[in-house]
């Protein structure tokens, strides 16, 4: 199954600015999670972030929030490891498109059609970056995959402290039936074609 931009959200957790700077291949993993923004901004794809505990460990970097707001996103502060307890469920389930019902609904009697917000759902694929891998990132792709979302982990642009942390997190996330890409998989699936209209500006990004 390839990802569909149209069907995909983008979560970004925890690149903050008194833990990057102890984060294994850190500004690598911050340059991903920036071109991870800038691309779904492009694609018009739902851009979420999360903080852990910002009064100890502060918001996150300038660089990373600027691209979150500018992708018309939001940032949830939490307490929770995980986000899902916190609130960024809610944040994932307004409805964004009308699922396929096997037939024209509408040549139903009035009375049996469903209304418009019932007949909706959220976007299913949920593309996750974040920091750290084993412990926020993990805890709440687990929890998503729980609330039976699809849950794409982007592995360069994750990490620990630590590399062994990383690693390991990346085979459990595997393990529990996580999608584990990178960023240019994620950039050429959600284009699917040189054609696309963002092809020139997605590959100046990835370059």
């Amino acid at each position: 199954m390839l990802l569909d931009a149209d069907d995909s959200q983008l979560v970004l957790v925890d690149y903050q600015a008194r833990l990057m700077p102890a984060i294994f291949e850190g500004e690598l993993v911050t340059a991903n999670a920036l071109r991870l923004a800038r691309l779904a901004r492009l694609m018009q794809v739902p851009v979420w972030g999360t903080a852990q505990n910002p009064e100890k460990l502060g918001q996150n970097l300038p660089e990373v929030q600027a691209a979150i707001d500018s992708a018309g996103g939001k940032t949830l502060a939490k307490m929770s490891f995980s986000a899902v307890p916190d609130g960024l469920i809610d944040w994932l389930r307004p409805p964004a498109r009308k699922p396929s019902q096997g037939g024209n609904a509408r040549s139903l009697p009035k009375h049996l059609q469903k209304p418009p917000e019932a007949q909706e759902e959220g976007r299913s694929m949920i593309v996750i970056a974040g920091c750290e891998a084993h412990v926020c990132l993990l805890q709440t792709a687990l929890e998503l995959l729980e609330e039976e979302f699809d849950v794409w982990v982007v592995t360069d642009a994750c990490s620990s402290r630590t590399e062994r942390n990383r690693d390991a997190a990346f085979d459990r996330l595997a393990g529990a039936g996580a999608e584990l890409v990178t960023t240019e998989m994620v950039t050429f699936e959600w284009l699917r074609s040189c054609e696309h209209p963002a092809f020139k500006d997605m590959l100046a990004l990835v370059k």
